[in-house]
């Protein structure tokens, strides 16, 4: 247990009073009853949209990107206003309060009447939403998009925030909450994709919703109830203006020559922050250092700052942004990436719908539960992978953590592309299935269901959980350890944002593949019925779209410095 006092920073100022683990039931609580909610809102929203407001599955699959692409973009304006203006306490706060009004809204959609189409007739002729009960759905998608914007850049560090960093304690702490964040991340999951989504399946979509809502109000409860404890950090200003400062100053001073010994020759005032270590100078992107050229001493302020911080820069906010232009290309191979791992939400479930999913006679698995597979593969993964991978790697390798970042990065990429070209294989053996032999029954949409079992469907999925494995949990600490230190919630961001990005090419994707086969005589890619449609070439095309992004990984890979601080070695 941790309670200290740091010293303010300005004399007179209160101190900051740490409780660390005092708070931790009520920030974990908040943290596990937010995902329960969310995750189990969001799980099955594909089905929900097809069954309920009776979809194509094209429209389904692509509005579904589109949300998912529009919330995590939304996690950069979340950042901002963090940051600049209301601090992380004030962001959650607002965020889960709006999460929790576009679930209840979601749940009147299922509940009343007349805010969805009416049931299909005969299981053939479906109406579809009116334009209210369309305005009443993307309400509460809206919502949920405000909420997730705001929670998601700021819940791990709000964590965090609670313990003092300067002390063992504190920063022993600090590790052990980022564990238990990713335990209750794969607990949400597990029982979202079980309970939540067989309960919106097979008893009520009401209750389906209903159940999620008061976990959230719960979550709410947590998070409020234990205000006055709480580490409140206060908002500093968004490191984005710097970015923004350096880039100006060096396009005004884009005519000058850069001196022959940097180092010694630009701008480079005492540094003083302790809280962002102070950067050793590299020559890449020399043109940045311009903002750092010393026009005349007019431009120094008499304490030693500079006059206008929008004519000149100092050498540590050159290396901060040169730091984000070198992760920029590491980061854009996420975004390809990412888009093989955004089908196991979308047709894989339409797969699993036409699918064999008896365990039982009596005993059918919801098509989205099939994504726990995934969530299976890296929950088990990551603690073999720590415990026993890692120590025989360092053996082999005498590296920290046996091998490198960008090469576990490198392995996850490599797993989506294998992961596609076997859902290609298993989706040609689907297909064949269902049509050469009877089918076991129709979709609510009239396409007839495979007799193979939908377990075929387990090996992609463990090929893809272990993908995130490898490359999204690796991103996540890549940023976080790349980035200055005041910007590693605009490093959380930037990962949300390449997920938002990939989710969008995605839909962008389907969308075109759907219109460009639609009349090619050879019949649809993405068809309604999936035994009409030649969903394998999808994966297939997807699977090389990946193997030209790892290419272009490697190429950036070789490319990429990694973050020197001042008087370390090169």
């Amino acid at each position: 247990m941790e309670a200290s006092e740091s010293g303010a920073a300005a004399v007179g100022e209160p101190l900051i009073k740490h409780r660390g683990w005092k708070t931790m039931p009520f920030v974990i609580g908040n943290e596990t009853f937010e995902k329960l909610a969310t995750i189990g809102t969001l799980s099955n929203l594909l089905v929900y949209l097809t069954v309920v407001f009776h979809l194509s599955s094209v429209a389904a699959a692509t509005s579904l990107n589109v949300f998912n692409g529009t919330t995590n973009l939304a996690t950069i304006l979340g950042a901002f206003v963090s940051d600049t203006y209301w601090g992380r306490y004030a962001t959650l706060g607002f965020s889960s309060m709006a999460s929790l009004l576009g679930m209840a809204i979601m749940t009147l959609t299922a509940a009343v009447s007349k805010l969805h189409p009416p049931p299909c007739i005969q299981d053939q002729t479906c109406e579809g939403p009116t334009s209210f009960q369309l305005f009443f759905l993307i309400l509460g998608f809206g919502l949920l998009v405000i909420g997730s914007g705001g929670i998601r850049p700021c819940n791990i560090a709000f964590g965090a925030d609670q313990f003092d960093p300067t002390t063992e304690s504190g920063k022993k702490g600090i590790n052990s909450f980022f564990n238990w964040y990713y335990f209750t991340l794969t607990i949400a999951v597990a029982f979202s994709s079980t309970v939540i989504i067989y309960l919106q399946s097979n008893v009520s979509w009401t209750l389906g919703f209903a159940i999620p809502t008061m976990l959230m109000a719960v979550s709410c409860v947590f998070f409020f109830v234990a205000s006055r404890i709480y580490v409140k950090v206060k908002p500093e200003g968004s490191p984005v203006t710097s970015i923004v400062q350096v880039l100006v100053a060096a396009f005004r001073k884009r005519g000058m020559k850069l001196p022959d010994d940097p180092k010694q020759a630009l701008f480079n005032p005492p540094h003083v922050s302790t809280l962002v270590a102070k950067l050793s100078y590299t020559d890449q992107f020399k043109f940045l250092d311009k903002a750092s050229i010393i026009y005349s001493a007019d431009e120094i302020n008499p304490n030693g700052s500079a006059a206008n911080p929008w004519k000149l820069c100092s050498i540590q906010q050159v290396e901060e942004v040169k730091c984000v232009a070198r992760i920029i290309p590491i980061w854009s191979t996420g975004i390809l990436y990412y888009i093989a791992v955004a089908q196991q939400t979308t047709y894989v479930v339409f797969q699993a719908l036409q699918s064999d999913r008896h365990v039982s006679k009596n005993l059918e698995i919801p098509g989205a539960s099939f994504t726990i597979f995934s969530s299976i593969a890296l929950t088990v993964w990551i603690p073999l992978y720590d415990r026993i991978v890692v120590p025989l790697l360092q053996r082999i390798t005498k590296k920290d953590g046996g091998i490198s970042l960008l090469q576990r990065m490198g392995i996850g990429i490599v797993l989506s592309i294998v992961a596609m070209f076997v859902s290609g294989l298993v989706e040609e053996r689907r297909r064949s299935i269902a049509l050469h032999y009877p089918s076991i029954g129709t979709t609510t949409g009239g396409g007839g269901i495979s007799a193979m079992s939908s377990f075929w469907l387990v090996p992609q999925l463990l090929l893809l959980g272990l993908s995130e494995a490898f490359n999204l949990v690796s991103q996540l600490e890549f940023l976080y350890k790349q980035f200055p230190e005041n910007m590693r919630s605009l490093a959380g961001s930037l990962l949300f944002c390449g997920i938002a990005i990939a989710s969008y090419l995605s839909g962008l994707m389907v969308m075109i593949i759907h219109h460009a086969t639609a009349d090619n005589g050879q019949g649809k890619w993405l068809a309604q019925d999936l035994n009409e449609g030649r969903l394998e070439l999808f994966y297939y095309f997807i699977g090389v779209i990946g193997a030209v992004n790892f290419i272009y990984f490697i190429a950036c890979a070789k490319w990429y410095r990694y973050r020197i601080l001042d008087g370390e070695s090169h």
